[in-house]
């Protein structure tokens, strides 16, 4: 196995419907700007409350993905 190096970003994805949605829609955002995309680790769970009702599940993600060397 060569030696290699990650970066680990947090992002924060957003859904109307689930948890699940919003962690995909995180990485599959970002997917589209990033490449080798490694691990998403999901970190923190929440909602988003609007008189009363729940509105927007909230998931953030950690991140990584190979590190070439450029940002």
């Amino acid at each position: 196995m060569a030696d290699s190096v990650y970066k680990v970003i947090e992002l924060v994805g957003s859904s109307n419907t689930s948890w699940e949605d919003a962690a995909k829609n995180a990485v599959e955002t970002a997917g589209k700007t990033l490449r080798d995309l490694r691990i998403a680790e999901v970190s923190k769970l929440d909602m988003k409350v609007e008189n009363g009702k729940v509105v927007a599940y909230r998931a953030r993600v950690n991140l990584s993905f190979k590190y070439g060397g450029s940002e």
